[in-house]
């Protein structure tokens, strides 16, 4: 019995597709307990995310049988999904779980947020009972994996989002940011991408102003930040250091005159500025004022470019950590194969080597000469240890096998002379 990787994303399905297979947290448990129970015992986990829902099997089965579980317990026909799910066995599913965990799959290339949602998948697994030993061993090969493409590429070290790449901007303009004050206007996910990286990086504080104060304080709440409406922004512009705007308003949100206002009170204190929205919310000749740092969506574009050229050339390298971590894999379980034929080949040796030697303490207690009976120890265990190997050398020589003799030769170092 080996792996199989089996699942939709979203290069090979739409987003209402993915949602509708996808898991809800709250029913991961019960969902992978119903499909042991239904697919005939083995090992199994899930990962669900918003861009992949892919189940991780060991044991018998197909992936036609994957298939019409999962479009069963999702309400789907199969043929809905038919087109949409990939699948992958033993070292190649192995190599895709490296990939998944390692970000080398996502939709935003070497994204963090999946190595976490891989070990949680884990976890949940073995907190329902269907992750045991070989899938345990599976996922630990592909976190050690993720590890080193995370310490050994800069697959993670470059910004490809605008939100990312606002802040790294900022960072790199003011030496401190828990000194610094960020002023956000809007509300919608972008907004709420940068306060979190801002955040992240422990930003001094935050102001959100958005055109509905009810959103503005939903957003603010989850960062402990101020929220204000629009039309009160020129009251705190003079206490933001950074700038930072996203909305879909067709008309400029922040104008020159009101920034040459902000810049007096703060005594020509730079302003690091970055307009997000198209149209731009951020009058175009606030860029011609001394000490103001504007950027523009395609500014980003460009740093945001350069990353991602730096993650692509990062992601080369990776896939060849990738490429080590999977063959690795390979020759363990290459080697776990044997390890019932060693344990045989064990017993039946240490159970002659017992009968010899029960066979000369016997003659020693009854006086016999004790190097006498050292020879015929020595005699008889070479003769019992080599009898059934020269009988099959005898017969393979016979039979014309030489692959039989020429393993023997390796296996035992000999010289291969005929």
């Amino acid at each position: 019995m080996g792996i199989l990787a089996f699942g939709i994303n979203h290069t090979t399905a739409s987003v209402d597709l993915r949602g509708r297979v996808a898991f809800a947290p709250e029913m991961v448990v019960e969902s992978l307990q119903q499909a042991l129970n239904q697919l005939g015992g083995g090992e199994i986990a899930l990962l669900s995310t918003c861009n992949r829902t892919e189940i991780y099997f060991h044991g018998e089965v197909s992936d036609e049988q994957l298939l019409s579980w999962l479009a069963e317990h999702k309400g789907l026909t199969v043929e809905q999904l038919r087109d949409c799910y990939y699948c992958y066995r033993d070292q190649q599913a192995v190599r895709h779980i490296m990939c998944v965990a390692s970000g080398l799959d996502s939709l935003v290339l070497g994204e963090p947020q999946i190595f976490g949602q891989i070990k949680s998948a884990y976890a949940v697994g073995r907190e329902a009972g269907t992750v045991s030993s070989y899938l345990n061993q599976v996922f630990q090969c592909a976190f050690a994996a993720a590890k080193r493409v995370r310490s050994e590429t800069a697959i993670g070290q470059n910004p490809v989002s605008v939100a990312y790449a606002s802040v790294s901007l900022a960072e790199q303009i003011f030496a401190d940011l828990k000194q610094a004050h960020a002023l956000l206007i809007g509300a919608g996910e972008t907004i709420e991408l940068v306060a979190r990286h801002l955040h992240d990086k422990q930003i001094g504080s935050i102001t959100v102003a958005n055109r509905t104060l009810s959103r503005a304080q939903e957003l603010a709440a989850d960062f402990s930040a101020e929220a204000i409406l629009l039309s009160d922004i020129h009251d705190h512009l003079p206490q933001a250091d950074i700038v930072i705007s996203s909305t879909a308003s067709q008309l400029p949100v922040l104008g020159k005159g009101a920034v040459e206002s902000a810049l007096k009170k703060r005594k020509r204190k730079p302003i690091f500025m970055v307009d997000i929205a198209v149209p731009r919310d951020i009058e175009p000749e606030v860029e011609m004022l001394d000490d103001v740092y504007l950027y523009t969506v395609d500014d980003l574009q460009e740093v945001i470019q350069d990353n991602v050229r730096a993650r692509q050339s990062a992601a080369d390298l990776a896939q060849g950590i990738i490429d080590q971590e999977a063959d690795g894999w390979s020759r363990q379980q290459r080697s776990l194969a044997a390890v019932d034929t060693i344990r045989a080949f064990r017993n039946s040796v240490e159970k002659i080597r017992d009968e010899e030697v029960g066979k000369a303490m016997q003659a020693l207690q009854r006086g016999q000469d004790s190097e006498s009976v050292i020879a015929t120890l020595a005699r008889n265990l070479t003769n019992k240890l080599m009898h059934k190997p020269t009988t099959i050398l005898k017969q393979a020589s016979e039979e014309g096998r030489d692959d039989t003799i020429n393993a023997t030769q390796d296996l035992f170092g000999l010289d291969k002379k005929r």
